[in-house]
């Protein structure tokens, strides 16, 4: 039976996650961490078999915290937690080795099939949990490359377009061209891939 470490710097969102994954099947065991810095410190100690990781905390930061368990230990599972327009956090901890990343406003069933899906195939390959993996960089236009780069600085359609002199529409185009091309199924995977590749920075 898994173990699975919850961390949060809320109390009341760690309760909440505790008590949604504690239901899942195969795991049997739930432990909380108030910070990045506590994951580090205990994850030797515990051995979770998924960190689910916030992605914004004081302290070190949960990007910060997920990059280092995962440069001190390759194998280890982490699934980002995260909102929506965090799409640069999210990027940088996926191109890190985590293996996904899932919404605070998930559903419970949303949450689980993330969960289980991280925990039962480590590659990252699930659709709650999906990762992009490395290999050849594929070729983007200029236009695709600058409204990539936008993305990872989080940046809104709108907003990238009025930097580019585009019209929204027309970002959503070269978006839909990229993510094609990057096989990525959201702007986090495509930022992810990217940043992965070198493609942005």
């Amino acid at each position: 039976m898994a173990t699975v470490m919850v961390c949060d710097d809320s109390p009341l969102v760690r309760e909440n996650l505790r008590r949604a994954v504690a239901g899942v099947a195969g795991v049997g065991r739930v432990v909380g961490a108030s910070s990045g810095e506590e994951v580090l410190t205990r994850w030797t100690a515990e051995r979770p078999a998924l960190v689910l990781m916030d992605v914004r905390m004081p302290g070190i930061g949960g990007v910060e915290a997920a990059r280092r368990l995962l440069a001190r230990h390759p194998g280890a599972g982490v699934l980002m937690l995260t909102v929506a327009e965090d799409v640069e956090g999210v990027a940088r901890a996926v191109a890190a080795g985590a293996r996904g990343y899932v919404v605070k406003d998930a559903t419970r069933s949303e949450l689980v099939a993330a969960v289980i899906g991280a925990i039962g195939d480590p590659s990252g390959r699930s659709r709650g949990a999906r990762r992009t993996e490395a290999g050849a960089a594929p070729a983007l236009t200029e236009r695709e490359l600058q409204v990539l780069t936008g993305m990872g600085e989080g940046r809104s359609n709108a907003e990238i377009g009025k930097q580019l002199f585009l019209s929204e529409d027309t970002v959503k185009t070269h978006a839909r061209r990229l993510f094609r091309k990057l096989d990525a199924a959201d702007r986090a995977q495509a930022v992810a891939k990217g940043f992965r590749l070198g493609m942005v920075h």
